[in-house]
């Protein structure tokens, strides 16, 4: 499971990234991928798996609207 997570929520970190850099107002772009980075750094140190699963499906839901919204 631990395997796994990690490379979901790195495929995960990586799409919302990607995804983000379409947005066409630069505001709008700098905010998203500040956001982004800092919380995944924030909850980088979680080790409870219920936790984990709740921020990856937050995460998920994020990158459903970005992907909306661009």
């Amino acid at each position: 499971m631990a395997a796994s997570s990690r490379a979901q929520v790195l495929r995960l970190y990586r799409a919302l990234l990607r995804e983000s850099q379409r947005f066409g107002s630069y505001s709008y772009r700098t905010y998203a991928i500040r956001r982004i980075r800092d919380a995944f750094r924030e909850n980088k140190n979680i080790k409870d798996s219920e936790k984990i699963e709740e921020l990856v499906n937050k995460a998920k839901a994020n990158l459903e609207v970005i992907h909306r919204q661009v």
